[in-house]
């Protein structure tokens, strides 16, 4: 289920969301790799190399040393031109939205994926998606799926966090020496989000907030763009409920809570 992507990639060109998603959601995967002795993640759409599905494995293995990691393509060549990268815990399939594993994983990665659909589209396919996550239960709030859209070299980010249930955060991440502004990372918002930032809409008024906190901070940028951007987020969090603390936003990044920045109907 999909649509062929183009397919461009780069060497780490994920790091940002892999490093959010081991250093936030890491003890998440050990307390279900203690419950069910398997943890499978998949980079969903991983394009015409298999570099982003080896640097996930080896991410993942930094927080869950038994993790495993499942590339789905939905180009058939390029599954053939992987499978010679395949290892222990690294394997590659044929598929798409329907993510064709046995098992519900854990995580599923979609990064750069629907940038290329009608916005319309989104809803649907973050619904096929949540769908094939592990469920919740007891103690456990299920499997986690991350979508969202960076630049070709991995310098801004933006991506979606969804449950089961569905959308949960919006995390935006950048390399802050590349930034003017945070309203730079307009570009990369994820598809469900790009088209809103207009007047009215809630995460246009978000981005232009954190200009305002940025540009108030700015007798901070002598000590450096990071304290500049800590003390941005902290003045932002009086406003806007920003979910995460300074362990994360001296990494370049801010959380915000989904139902602050979803699309007005």
């Amino acid at each position: 289920m999909g649509t062929v992507t183009r397919g461009t990639t780069n060497p780490n060109r994920l790091r940002r969301m892999d490093r959010w998603i081991a250093a936030v959601h890491g003890a998440e995967l050990r307390r279900e790799l203690r419950r069910t002795g398997d943890a499978v993640a998949v980079d969903l759409g991983y394009g015409a190399a298999p570099w982003t599905a080896l640097e996930l494995l080896q991410r993942l293995r930094t927080v869950a040393p038994r993790a495993r990691v499942v590339g789905v393509e939905i180009e058939p060549a390029r599954v053939a031109a992987a499978r010679p990268y395949e290892r222990e815990g690294l394997a590659f399939r044929h598929g798409g939205f329907e993510i064709p594993l046995p098992e519900r994983p854990l995580l599923i990665r979609a990064a750069n994926v629907l940038r290329q659909y009608e916005e319309a589209e989104v809803t649907e396919a973050w619904a096929r998606l949540c769908a094939r996550l592990a469920p919740t239960s007891g103690d456990s709030r299920g499997g986690l799926l991350v979508e969202g859209t960076c630049d070709e070299i991995g310098r801004r980010h933006v991506w979606v966090a969804l449950g089961p249930e569905g959308p949960r955060t919006v995390t935006f991440a950048t390399r802050l020496g590349s930034l003017d502004r945070p309203s730079d990372l307009a570009e990369r918002l994820p598809k469900a989000l790009i088209h809103r930032n207009v007047p009215g809409e809630p995460v246009h008024a978000f981005l232009r907030d954190f200009d305002r906190a940025w540009a108030a901070a700015a007798p901070y940028a002598s000590y450096g763009a990071r304290q500049r951007w800590i003390r941005s987020v902290r003045d932002l969090k009086a406003d806007w409920p920003v979910t995460d603390g300074v362990t994360r936003w001296r990494q370049g990044e801010v959380t915000v809570r989904w139902e602050a920045l979803a699309p007005r109907a």
